[in-house]
């Protein structure tokens, strides 16, 4: 298991259930920020619950996307939790004019039925060999597109199956909180610490 990580907060909230969640498990962590920026020598673990749009102009606004953006090109493994998997990508319908960190190819869209935004438990069903099914905790409206399906790792369906989840070189992502999901959230978030010690 990695024997640090550096927590990201870039303003997009709920980074507070994952410090909570990283305590519990006994894993250590240097809280980075725009101010305190992460140097690379630690795997990233970016949580966040907020828009699209707000959180792209903030990054770019303080100049933190390139900063971002080399880390995790240059191969510092990365764990992406609900918008922190969302601006890895192209853009977002959540806000058509605000361009995302385009790291890997595809965009975030709306879900068109149900109740929207969905909120609590679904099951995600492995795409790889040896990983486990299990049910994980929800709160979203929009939902990555990528354009190559290779990288899901885990799917969804919600009206309609979607990608919870990406596996592409040093990303991981999640759209789902494993923070909240009990027992089988905290198994995923041991697996990423463990491959990346």
């Amino acid at each position: 298991m990695a024997s640090e990580i550096d927590l990201v907060d870039i303003g997009g909230g709920n980074i507070g259930s994952v410090r909570r969640c990283l305590e519990r498990m006994g894993v250590r962590y240097r809280e980075a920020s725009i101010d305190s920026p992460p140097s690379g020598d630690r795997p990233l673990l970016l949580p966040g619950v907020g828009a699209f749009g707000p959180v792209m102009q903030h990054l770019r606004k303080s100049n933190f996307e390139p900063k971002l953006k080399a880390l995790i090109k240059n191969g510092t493994p990365y764990l992406g939790i609900c918008i922190g998997m969302q601006i890895l990508f192209d853009g977002s319908e959540e806000a058509e004019n605000c361009p995302g960190l385009a790291i890997i190819p595809g965009e975030v869209v709306a879900f068109t039925s149900g109740k929207v935004p969905q909120i609590g438990w679904n099951l995600i069903e492995p795409k790889f060999d040896g990983q486990q099914e299990g049910y994980v905790y929800f709160v979203n409206s929009y939902y990555p597109k990528p354009v190559d399906e290779r990288v899901v790792s885990y799917s969804a369906n919600y009206y309609v199956p979607f990608c919870a989840a990406v596996k592409d070189r040093n990303i991981t992502a999640f759209q789902f909180h494993p923070e909240k999901s009990g027992d089988f959230g905290q198994t995923l978030l041991r697996r990423w610490l463990d491959e990346n010690s």
